[in-house]
């Protein structure tokens, strides 16, 4: 399967879960206003806290070793079988700290302890959306990416109805409950189309302990929980300081455009994640993953420039498609976003290379530091430029980012 197909099926996947996330946040929009959506925006930032650490943060080494071990079925199954027993693990601890301080993280996530009993169906949903990512790690690693973009799109979709219902009879607090629901639904998919494959094995779901592949999966969990951890985190802390300076209104603008980019990026990460990183992490050799990298900026920036053009050229449509005429105080935002996902994608595409060959210290290092650097920007440039400085702040972040990518990748190569 080449980047091309890959990027065809992806793309279709894509598709299916932004119609379902749009149509979430449009419903959300329109029953709650800008601030409803600022509200979902934080409700998601906690859920996809959890949702990765109650996974344990696995799935990039899943991927990464079960298309290295393909042809080789002892490792492979011992591999899986320590993968589901470091998943059960993780969601059993984090399940059982988040209904314990249940009350603690309303207050202080989602802003009052009326949120409490949503925050423990979110605790006890992580079971279901943990396994979900289990099972949707071993297809991506077997590369299966028919079966992979089937699930997506039913997933999306089914996952999308318990929504619809419960916003109809309960606003905002129903669309929220709904999307919980669809997680647990969302499993179910993903559990047919496996248990179907031909690579299906009953003894992938007996886990067990592996020193040496929980040390493995280990090394992948602590990069990938550090940077799903700081993501939305930072997100948290931004939109918090954005509130302080202006207003929940601001920060819906904020996020309605922040939430488009996200939408159409997805296209791209998807044919990253599904081709790139098992592809990056079976080649051994340097010129093979030059190779890769240049194909991924052949094919992928060309897509990346057209699609934020043409979202520019719509954002009028867009907003109000999407949203509503409320947001028509987001469309400044449009143009320095745009600009910042360029060069996002520009450094992905070198990002992955340290997460494929597992560069655990320097992908630390950078989440870390470049984490806290966008924080102190936005901090710094929307008391100078007001609320289009926290744009300014993605910009800035993501060039500085992208070089040194490029000066790791270039030293890998060399030393390699």
């Amino acid at each position: 399967m080449n980047l091309l197909k890959t990027g065809l099926f992806s793309a279709v996947a894509t598709a299916a879960k932004l119609v379902s996330a749009f149509a979430v946040m449009k419903i959300v929009a329109v029953i709650a206003g800008p601030q409803g959506v600022a509200q979902f925006g934080q409700f998601m930032s906690v859920a996809s806290l959890m949702i990765v650490f109650a996974g344990g943060g696995i799935a990039a080494g899943m991927i990464k070793y079960i298309a290295e071990y393909q042809k080789d079925d002892r490792k492979l199954i011992g591999l899986i079988k320590s993968g589901l027993f470091y998943t059960l693990c993780s969601a059993v601890f984090i399940c059982l700290v988040a209904l314990y301080y249940s009350s603690e993280i309303a207050v202080l996530l989602m802003g009052g302890k009326e949120f409490q009993l949503l925050i423990m169906a979110l605790a006890l949903s992580q079971f279901f959306v943990a396994l979900y990512n289990f099972i949707v790690a071993i297809i991506n690693g077997m590369m299966d990416v028919k079966r992979l973009a089937g699930i997506h799109v039913v997933g999306a979709l089914i996952g999308l109805a318990p929504v619809c219902l419960l916003s109809y009879y309960y606003n905002l607090s129903g669309a929220l409950y709904g999307y919980l629901l669809g997680q647990g639904l969302m499993l179910v998919v993903a559990m047919v189309a496996f248990v179907r494959s031909p690579y299906f094995i009953l003894a992938y779901f007996v886990p067990s302990f592996d020193s040496e592949h929980c040390k493995r999966l280990a090394i992948f969990s602590l990069m990938t929980l550090t940077s799903a951890f700081l993501a939305p985190l930072v997100q948290i802390v931004v939109r918090n300081i954005l509130v302080d300076k202006f207003s929940w209104e601001s920060v819906g603008y904020w996020q309605a455009v922040s939430k488009v980019s996200d939408a159409y990026l997805l296209f791209i990460t998807m044919a990253i994640s599904i081709y790139y990183l098992p592809k990056l992490s079976a080649t051994v050799e340097n010129k093979g993953i030059v190779d890769e990298i240049k194909r991924a900026y052949v094919f992928l920036m060309p897509v990346v420039l057209l699609m934020a053009a043409f979202v520019y050229l719509l954002r009028d449509e867009i907003t109000v498609l999407l949203f509503s005429n409320e947001f028509q105080g987001a469309l400044y935002l449009y143009a320095p976003q745009l600009l910042g996902d360029v060069v996002k994608i520009a450094s992905f595409i070198l990002s992955y290379v340290m997460l494929a060959k597992a560069m655990t210290r320097t992908f630390l290092a950078s989440e870390i530091a470049f984490s806290l650097m966008y924080v102190i920007w936005v901090f710094l440039l929307t008391d100078m430029f007001g609320l289009i400085g926290s744009m300014y702040a993605f910009i800035l972040n993501y060039v500085l980012y992208f070089f040194f990518t490029l000066l790791v990748v270039s030293r890998f190569l060399r030393s390699a």
